[in-house]
């Protein structure tokens, strides 16, 4: 963030091997700006999430699973949540705030998937308006596929990362077009690009969590989730070089 302060290096007796996965994650939230803290802060994180047909399959699941957050954060703070999606030819959406787990469940659960193009460009330009008002401290993307112009959504991700919100795009598949856009975004707004596989919905679980814990504790909170959570069988991929 922007004037903030540095981030916190992870704990030393971390024990890690640098090429494992767990060593990526750790390794990017040392880089990533830490959330400023205080007494009684709760974190602000928007949610958004890909509603076209090809996600159909996996948004029940994502719904059941987005509780981790709130329970990640509850310790460190507390966490508000704004759920967004895009669907159809011009379709997107944002709720209310939320700081409750069941209501976002609920929330999720009256979205039906439709076939449509990606909006990605729209998440970014909605997150930049939304910090604009007040301070967002993390953007989370979960989608699969990415079918618009490389440069122009670049740019709007790189006015996303200006105003010091990182993005976590997390990856469902292994869609080559949208591995490369996805980690171009991650490295644009420092943020991180991750895979996860669908049939093993743990995996987002625990993503959902440590961001959740970044938003609401900063870099070193992630990275204690991380090391907590075991995170080694995960595929992420770094933003930077």
């Amino acid at each position: 963030m922007p004037g903030g302060e540095p981030s916190v290096p992870v704990k030393r007796d971390v024990k890690r091997d640098k090429g494992d996965a767990v060593g990526a994650f750790l390794d990017k939230a040392r880089a990533v700006p830490a959330v400023a803290t205080g007494a009684a802060r709760r974190g602000r994180l928007l949610f958004c999430m890909d509603a076209t047909a090809s996600r159909e399959p996996s948004w029940d699941r994502a719904a059941r699973i987005q509780g981790e957050m709130f329970v990640a954060a509850e310790a460190l703070g507390g966490l508000d949540v704004r759920l967004a999606f895009y669907r159809g030819f011009d379709d997107f959406k944002a709720s209310k705030w939320t700081s409750n787990g069941v209501e976002l469940a609920r929330l999720m659960s009256r979205v039906s998937c439709l076939a449509g193009n990606t909006q990605i460009g729209r998440v970014f330009a909605f997150a930049a308006e939304e910090t604009r008002r007040q301070k967002l401290d993390a953007l989370v993307f979960v989608g699969d596929c990415f079918e618009e112009s490389l440069d122009a959504v670049g740019a709007l991700a790189g006015q996303l990362g200006f105003l010091g919100v990182p993005a976590f795009l997390f990856q469902e598949g292994d869609n080559a077009v949208a591995a490369h856009a996805f980690a171009q975004f991650a490295r644009l707004t420092n943020g991180q690009h991750c895979r996860f596989d669908a049939s093993s919905p743990d995996a987002l679980r625990r993503l959902l969590g440590a961001v959740a814990a970044y938003a609401a504790g900063g870099a070193q909170a992630m990275a204690d989730y991380a090391a907590l959570h075991r995170i080694t069988t995960l595929r992420l991929t770094r933003a930077g070089p």
